[in-house]
């Protein structure tokens, strides 16, 4: 099985990896490796295929339909993005088992950082005193995923309140900066991958 392969994509047009992620999943064949894209994103708003009842913005930042699941939320500088290209059935995974590898890898960066979160049932990510911290959201085509997760480093959390964040109406949201955690988004990443890495590499 050919080795997961990490790709640092800097600072990304929204809607021009969104395009990328398909045509890399619509491409791939038994040999094509996994990968994990770490990159983030100038302000836009995603609104996942479950549109019924979302609330809209009313400002000027751009809202982007995509083909995740879920409703909408927001992305903008400061904030941490992992896409994950993974074969599902090559890694003998489905994607319940998958989204639990992405809050386990992030709950145990926190508590790495003495920060306690805990994942929710009802409203997959990953949350701290209530607030959530990160969000998850993944598409799957031919056994085949992308999407990721998102994780709030130190960002602009204001766009968060002119929606309902995942359709979650007065849901508060918080990011590392607010818990002290003294570390650049480079070094953040470097940690989330490798701990996402050996635990996909792990259940091959």
């Amino acid at each position: 099985m050919p080795a997961l392969q990490i790709r640092q994509l800097g600072l990304t047009d929204y809607a021009a990896t969104l395009a990328d992620m398909q045509a890399f999943t619509a491409g791939r064949n038994q040999d094509t490796p996994d990968q994990l894209w770490v990159t983030e994103h100038p302000p836009v708003y995603t609104l996942g295929l479950n549109r019924r009842g979302v609330r809209l913005p009313q400002n000027d930042i751009p809202v982007v339909n995509v083909d995740r699941g879920g409703k909408i939320t927001y992305h903008g500088p400061g904030q941490l993005i992992i896409y994950c290209l993974v074969d599902l059935a090559r890694s003998h995974l489905n994607v319940r088992q998958l989204v639990s590898i992405l809050e386990s890898s992030l709950i145990e960066f926190l508590a790495a950082h003495s920060v306690a979160a805990e994942a929710r049932a009802d409203a997959p990510g990953v949350y701290v005193d209530g607030k959530k911290i990160a969000s998850l959201g993944l598409r799957l085509k031919n056994q085949c995923c992308y999407h990721g997760l998102s994780l709030n480093i130190e960002m602009d959390l204001q766009p968060f309140a002119d929606i309902d964040p995942c359709g979650y109406a007065g849901m508060q949201m918080t990011q590392t900066r607010d818990f002290n955690i003294a570390l650049t988004m480079t070094d953040i990443a470097a940690d989330l991958t490798q701990r996402l890495k050996e635990k996909l590499t792990h259940v091959r």
